[in-house]
């Protein structure tokens, strides 16, 4: 596996490892399912923006081309509006669900936060719901502090969810 920069033509599968996501997973507060358009339109005004969006892409003999391996994405954008939160981001990672387990998530992980800093971030947002033990605890291995709990803030298939909120500290100045 190796980590890229996303291309035009990884539009599809993030998409579709997206929907699933959307679908299936109450750790994401979307509801509507994206389309191709909407996510190359995504994965344009991101880049243009100066943020990442990266694929994982499996080492897999089978496939035709990279766009058919990628596994997993993540990305990080603003966290708020305002020219004065511009030194702090929210990532967003997402692991095909065939893929979850692999470590791919942490790999992701590590990757987003080399960005930021070498964009000289000061200070990286992760919200999570809280059930989703699984990735509080990646997030945990990488230093995070849990920041902040919001209790019934999301509604998905008639559930309520909390988010947790954690952060890292990119750099002390």
């Amino acid at each position: 596996m190796y980590i890229r920069n996303a291309k035009g033509r990884d539009a599809e599968p993030i998409t579709n490892i997206l929907n699933v996501a959307i679908a299936d997973d109450a750790a994401i507060g979307k509801d509507t399912a994206r389309n191709v358009a909407e996510r190359l339109t995504w994965i344009t005004q991101r880049q243009v923006a100066g943020f990442p969006v990266i694929v994982a892409v499996a080492n897999d003999e089978t496939a035709q081309d990279d766009a058919e391996k990628v596994v997993g994405f993540a990305s990080f954008g603003s966290w708020r509006d305002g020219n004065g939160y511009r030194h702090t981001v929210e990532l967003s990672i997402y692991v095909h669900a065939d893929h979850q387990g692999e470590g791919i998530g942490k790999i992701l992980l590590e990757h987003l936060i080399q960005i930021a800093g070498t964009q000289g971030r000061h200070v990286m947002i992760a919200a999570i719901e809280t059930q989703n033990e699984a990735s509080i605890e990646i997030h945990r291995s990488f230093n995070f502090e849990e920041a902040g709990h919001f209790r019934e803030v999301g509604n998905k298939r008639g559930e309520w969810l909390d988010l947790t909120m954690m952060q890292l500290m990119l750099r002390e100045t």
